[in-house]
């Protein structure tokens, strides 16, 4: 029940969709119930008129969009968890020289999916970039075509010698990426930039490149550059625009367990519990959108956070998994329990449990 809707989560994923999947739930008390259905939504489908979808619930589900977290919605004595799920972010590196090495290296860690592009077959091998996902040989100019850049890419501008940097913005500033940075002095850059805005290109979206690209932490090798770059993107990527201030609203960049999304889309003859991390506060483990499966003969997948507070929501989850329903469990993590679990402070979860 409901395994296809997770396998056509991951395809929209894959295409590059943000989507939401709304689960209905039928409580019959405070914590538990029944699952009535589940719909899987992308982004721009929500511009059509839908008889399920009310314009309040819409606007929940773009809210979840903006912040990132999962939320409870109630509507007529029904509970609607909204979840919302973004492609995993492309870091786009055009150029593979001495930058793009760290760059890659470093961007791969933080969680992008790493893409390099140059024009020269010693540059652009996957033995030069072994933690890239892709790794493209080809005319800049042509590229674009290939990458189809859609909005949570992070695209770096980083060529030789600066000798196509034009060619790469031009064409990247066709596509509303989530991050454009390009190397360059600021001599240089400015010049580069009256050049485009004499082109006709719009100062506004100028102003959006980034570049000189990277935080000034006053960088010098090629190491150093790399973890001013990957600095910028994560603000960006982390707060959906540049960190100005302090004060400015993070965004929630929900976890996603790939495996357990895959695993809980197959089949299985042995009874089973998804449990989903629907809130979290303060210093836990795991954050909003992590996910497990506890199976009734004691396998698991994935994980909350470990320790005794998983251990508990474990064993809750079999009860579920005898009742076919649900359970919303609040688990603290604070004082005594946080020093248990080995944390120097502690926060609190709330954990969905759906027999599946």
């Amino acid at each position: 029940m409901f395994k296809d809707i997770y396998q056509n989560l991951l395809n929209e994923l894959l295409n590059g969709h943000e989507t939401t999947l709304l689960t209905f739930m039928n409580p019959s008390d405070e914590k538990r119930g029944t699952i009535e259905e589940k719909l899987l939504l992308s982004r721009h489908n929500l511009e059509k008129e839908l008889p399920s979808i009310t314009k309040d619930l819409k606007d929940k589900i773009l809210d979840s969009f903006k912040t990132g977290s999962p939320m409870l919605y109630n509507s007529q004595n029904r509970t609607i968890l909204i979840e919302p799920y973004f492609p995993k972010p492309r870091l786009v590196i055009l150029g593979g020289g001495h930058i793009a090495k760290p760059l890659a290296e470093f961007g791969h860690k933080v969680g992008f999916s790493v893409v390099v592009v140059d024009d020269r077959p010693s540059f652009a091998n996957p033995d030069r970039f072994p933690e890239a996902s892709e790794v493209i040989c080809e005319d800049f100019e042509k590229v674009f075509d290939l990458l189809n850049l859609r909005e949570s890419d992070f695209v770096v501008i980083v060529t030789r010698g600066h000798r196509h940097d034009g060619v790469c913005l031009r064409n990247a500033l066709k596509y509303n990426s989530s991050y454009i940075g390009m190397i360059g002095s600021k001599r240089r850059v400015k010049t580069m930039m009256d050049e485009l805005v004499s082109e006709g290109y719009c100062k506004e979206k100028l102003n959006n490149v980034n570049s000189p690209i990277g935080l000034d932490i006053g960088a010098v090798t090629p190491e150093e550059i790399a973890i001013s770059i990957i600095s910028q993107v994560i603000s960006f990527r982390r707060s959906k625009g540049p960190i100005l201030n302090n004060n400015l609203k993070k965004f929630n960049w929900p976890e996603f367990d790939s495996d357990v999304i895959k695993e809980i889309s197959q089949q299985s003859e042995i009874p089973r519990a998804l449990i989903t991390i629907i809130a979290s506060k303060g210093s836990v483990p795991r954050k909003a959108g992590a996910k497990m499966i506890a199976w009734m003969d004691g396998r698991v997948i994935g994980s909350i956070g470990g320790g005794c507070s998983e251990a508990n929501i474990i064993t809750l989850a079999r009860d579920v998994i005898l009742t076919k329903g649900y359970s919303i469990e609040h688990v603290d993590m604070t004082g005594i329990v946080a020093e248990e679990e080995g944390m120097v402070c502690g926060g609190t979860i709330d954990v969905l449990i759906e027999a599946f």
